[in-house]
């Protein structure tokens, strides 16, 4: 389900079965290597369209958590805490954060839930096929990340 009113409607409708939130990251910057910036969330975004299709029903996809690159980390990391303390608070037992900003390995450690770091294929000059193809093996290994967090359970949260 996506941040879309007819799927908040579906939501309502059967929130106890949908116990997982995806929250992409974004970076913003406007100064430097725009178009790299550009890159990492727009292949988030499309992976994360995907893990939604998959999973759609027991997941909801959120809006974009999005930052300023020179963000510092103690700041982005408590403002992420936040969105997370929220959601799970609201009833999503599982939260998932996915990105193509390898900068959140650094503060990994500090975040209460998963990340899923991908790194950002470049896809704006790649055939469709096999733009598609690229996206299907990352697919492949994202898929059971969150698998195995359902099995494992929701993480503690420190109040």
């Amino acid at each position: 389900m996506k941040w879309v009113t007819n799927d908040l409607d579906m939501y309502m409708n059967a929130k106890e079965y949908v116990d997982t939130a995806i929250i992409p990251l974004v970076p913003l910057n406007w100064e430097k290597d725009i178009k790299g910036t550009v890159s990492k969330g727009e292949f988030s975004s499309i992976l994360i369209d995907e893990i939604e299709k998959q999973f759609k029903g027991r997941l909801f996809q959120l809006p974009p958590f999005t930052y300023l690159t020179e963000e510092s980390d103690e700041s982005r990391t408590s403002r992420l805490q936040e969105w997370d303390r929220h959601f799970f608070d609201n009833g999503f037992k599982h939260i998932v954060y996915v990105t193509s900003d390898g900068d959140w390995k650094r503060v990994e450690g500090n975040l209460p839930d998963q990340l899923i770091w991908i790194p950002a294929l470049p896809l704006e000059n790649v055939d469709p096929a096999y733009a598609r193809e690229m996206i299907s093996q990352q697919m492949k290994q994202i898929l059971p990340l969150i698998t195995d967090k359902w099995q494992s359970g929701p993480k503690e949260r420190n109040s």
